[in-house]
C-alpha cells in the first residue's frame, strides 16, 4: 500500500502536533504534581495536617503517591524534551 505526499504531509503534521500537545499537557502535568508535592512538603515540615492533596493528616509527603506521581510525571516530561526538540528530525 502506498502513500501519496499529500497523505504524508498531513501526517507528519498531525505528529508534530500530537507531539507539541503531549509537550503542553506534560509541562501542565508536571508544575501541577510537584505543586501539590511541594504543599504536602511544606505542610509536614511544619507539622500540620494536609486537609488535601493525596494524603490526609501528618504523614510523609515522600511516601505518598502524589511524590511517585511526580516522579513519573517529570521523567514523562524529560522524555518528551526530547521529542519535542527533534519533532522536526523525526518527521
Amino acid at each position: 500500500m502506498q502513500f501519496n505526499n499529500c497523505c504524508l504531509l498531513s501526517l507528519k503534521k498531525l505528529m508534530k502536533k500530537i507531539i507539541t500537545t503531549q509537550f503542553i499537557i506534560l509541562l501542565i502535568g508536571t508544575f501541577f504534581a510537584w505543586g501539590n508535592f511541594i504543599y504536602e512538603l511544606v505542610n509536614w515540615l511544619d507539622k500540620r495536617a494536609c486537609t488535601f492533596g493525596c494524603t490526609q493528616g501528618l504523614v510523609n509527603p515522600f511516601l505518598t503517591p502524589c511524590f511517585y506521581g511526580a516522579l513519573f510525571f517529570l521523567a514523562a516530561f524529560i522524555l518528551s524534551i526530547s521529542l519535542f526538540k527533534n519533532r522536526n528530525k523525526l518527521f
